[in-house]
């Protein structure tokens, strides 16, 4: 070997890689993206750090990723488990960062506190905008930064201006292709690439939580029943983030039952979110006995895809739950939704992060109520081109001064789609603002020099409209 192979050989050796995760999902990408070999070989990490941040608003309260089906499967790729709640007690993950004067010392704790030696490091965070990962990013200021996304928002746009010290050091988001063939929004305004996960690995890794032996009575009075149509209501919350009312949550829920009967399944399954109110359960008890389906509340700490693979069932609804679209893209399962409609009309702000996940959903999957018999969404191959200029036209109005390079292609869209379809994902106002068709005004403002001056005059029109 040559001396400058043998260096870098040393040099990929000496790297600590830290691995920052809240979910369990989260978890699974990681140890996939590990499995494939994202991270290089297990010999060009000196040491692997898991290092677990529980975000719940009262984490004392929440369930524990240690209890959760699985868990033990996914820590055998780490060499040690860290807990970031217990290392800045008496903090909270979700609103501490370090002030800037103390960063510093920060640093020369944690190295002391985690045993970490000086040298290179990859710090890989499930968010930039997440409070642990503006923290960690800014303490290990020397560290290669790696994104990971597991969900529906990194289709979606850069949420807030990013620290430059950061994002110089972002090397790649990685993700899963949720939605084969649309590429990811996020960081594309800092230049970072996207890199996929191998669906196969995420798929083994997710078979593997599945196969694990924790909390299998959860599922076996369900697997040993008389083999019938069940269907997999997926829980979210939307009350809790002032979506919607209690009340009107608890009837989406009921909604979604009924549609599910009526599609011909005999069996329902609710998996519903860790945070959501038992009384949810008792609105569904009511429904179900109304249509006359058999009703199970999964309220066991596993994830939503362990039970589409533990079931096997004839269809999954939800209303914009990343699950759905992991049901239809890695268990060929059919998916329909419901509420995405109504969630979308009220979701504030406009540049709301949630906007291109539901957008996703609302555009792809069916309605349950308007399903037509045999529907099936299936995850195939040109999918993600259909989508992708509505998506990039939601995310330009979004964050427009982000992504000025996809004016065009918005206003393509936005005049191709005038009426009913536009105005679904991109209200008025919002075109008025931007000076987009479909807009108030819109066919003045095209003939302006200049966008600017257009958009000082769309301004103006809504302003007038308001005081009238």
């Amino acid at each position: 070997m040559s001396t400058e192979a043998t260096t870098a050989a040393t040099t990929a050796a000496a790297r600590i890689q830290i691995f920052e995760v809240s979910t369990l999902y989260g978890a699974a990408t990681l140890a996939a993206a590990l499995d494939a070999g994202l991270f290089g070989p297990d010999e060009a990490a000196e040491e692997r750090i898991l290092l677990v941040s529980n975000n719940s608003a009262i984490p004392e309260t929440s369930v524990l990723l240690s209890e959760m089906t699985g868990w033990d499967r996914i820590i055998t790729r780490f060499d040690r488990v860290i807990s970031w709640n217990d290392t800045i007690e008496p903090h909270h993950p979700g609103s501490w960062t370090p002030r800037e004067h103390d960063v510093p010392i920060w640093e020369r704790l944690l190295r002391t506190a985690w045993e970490l030696p000086d040298g290179p490091m990859d710090l890989v965070v499930e968010s930039v905008h997440a409070k642990h990962s503006i923290a960690l990013a800014a303490i290990f200021a020397d560290a290669d930064v790696h994104v990971y996304a597991d969900g529906l928002m990194s289709y979606g746009p850069t949420r807030d201006r990013l620290n430059w010290n950061t994002a110089c050091r972002i090397q790649r988001l990685i993700h899963l292709d949720l939605v084969p063939g649309l590429t990811p929004m996020l960081l594309t305004d800092y230049g970072v690439p996207a890199e996929t996960v191998p669906n196969e690995a995420f798929r083994a890794v997710l078979d593997e939580i599945s196969a694990a032996e924790g909390d299998r009575s959860a599922l076996a009075a369900l697997e040993e029943a008389e083999q019938e149509p069940t269907a997999v209501i997926l829980g979210q919350y939307l009350a809790a983030l002032n979506i919607l009312e209690p009340a009107e949550e608890e009837e989406l829920h009921a909604r979604m039952l009924r549609g599910a009967a009526a599609a011909g399944c005999q069996s329902v399954v609710f998996k519903p979110h860790p945070t959501a109110p038992v009384r949810y359960s008792k609105a569904l008890e009511k429904a179900a006995a109304e249509v006359g389906v058999r009703l199970t509340v999964l309220d066991s700490p596993m994830l939503a895809e362990t039970v589409f693979h533990r079931l096997r069932p004839a269809l999954v609804v939800g209303c914009f739950s990343t699950a759905l679209l992991t049901a239809a893209a890695y268990y060929g399962v059919p998916i329909a939704r419901l509420g995405t409609g109504t969630v979308l009309g009220r979701i504030t702000p406009y540049q709301n992060s949630n906007r291109i996940p539901l957008t996703i959903v609302d555009a792809l999957v069916p309605d349950i109520e308007e399903r037509r018999a045999g529907e099936v969404v299936t995850a195939r191959a040109g999918v993600g081109a259909e989508l992708g200029p509505l998506v990039r036209a939601v995310g330009y109005c979004m964050q427009f001064k982000r992504y000025p390079e996809l004016r065009a292609e918005a206003q393509e869209w936005l005049s191709a789609n005038q009426g009913r379809t536009a105005s679904r994902y991109v209200v008025r106002a919002r075109l008025t603002t931007l000076a987009l068709p479909g807009g108030i005004g819109a066919s003045i403002t095209g003939q302006l020099p200049g966008g600017r001056t257009a958009l000082r005059f769309a301004r103006k029109v809504r302003r007038s409209m308001r005081r009238g």
